[in-house]
């Protein structure tokens, strides 16, 4: 019941973010309609990173205590940042064919590395498929994930270390966190968007770790023989 009450606020808050970005703030003078998509991609970009960080915690928790309610943590963050970083992607190309005049550029540094991180915990889950063996699994997935957890860094600071196509960091930088260089109206939007994008990914990440877990349970009851299904499978002994 808490889920399906989360489930449709999350709804709610997400068309309601949409609703004001589209509606209650003017289009930027520079950018036109095309500054909209940025509340999207913004918003999926940093619930990205936190997605992938919830699969590095839970990571190095599965190799220290070796407890399923970890690695089902983990893939959830994974199957969940790559949802928002697919999202993060295709808004940001949205924006900048317009702005940029081109899709995407190859030799910019964040888009390269936002890519990388995509692909990356796109091998994470299809590592997982490697085995069904519950434990061998989770440890190979363990280690992937806390190896890609390096790239978010470098996908972050990118825009600081090497010049490139994107722009440097609007909000994070020690010198305009407290001072944004944004119209108040557009920072509100942003914020809204993240908000309601945290609603929508917290609901998708407690369903996708109770899948994890029912899958985890279900794989060891049937390795141990107690499905009823896979009992009535098995020949009774000879007398």
């Amino acid at each position: 019941m808490a889920t399906r009450v989360l489930g449709i606020g999350a709804l709610v808050a997400v068309a309601g973010a949409t609703a004001f970005a589209l509606f209650g703030v003017p289009a930027d003078l520079n950018q036109g309609e095309a500054q909209r998509i940025m509340y999207i991609h913004v918003a999926s970009a940093w619930l990205a990173y936190l997605s992938f960080g919830v699969t590095a915690a839970a990571s190095v928790w599965w190799l220290v205590r070796r407890d399923p309610r970890a690695d089902a943590a983990a893939l959830a963050g994974a199957a969940v940042g790559v949802l928002f970083t697919a999202a993060t992607i295709w808004a940001g190309m949205m924006w900048g064919r317009p702005v940029w005049g081109t899709f995407w550029q190859w030799e910019d540094p964040r888009l390269t590395t936002t890519a990388l991180l995509l692909a990356l915990y796109v091998g994470y889950l299809l590592i997982r498929r490697l085995t069904d063996e519950p434990a061998r699994r989770a440890t190979r997935a363990a280690v992937v994930g806390i190896v890609a957890a390096i790239d978010i860094p470098i996908v972050h600071f990118s825009v600081v270390w090497w010049r490139g196509l994107h722009q440097g960091p609007t909000f994070m930088s020690p010198d305009t966190i407290l001072n944004p260089p944004a119209p108040g109206q557009f920072v509100a939007a942003l914020l809204l968007m993240l908000g309601a994008f945290s609603l929508a990914w917290l609901w998708l990440m407690v369903n996708r770790y109770r899948l994890a877990r029912l899958d985890w349970e279900g794989e060891e009851s049937a390795r141990r023989g107690r499905l009823p299904g896979l009992a009535a499978a098995v020949p009774a002994p000879r007398p």
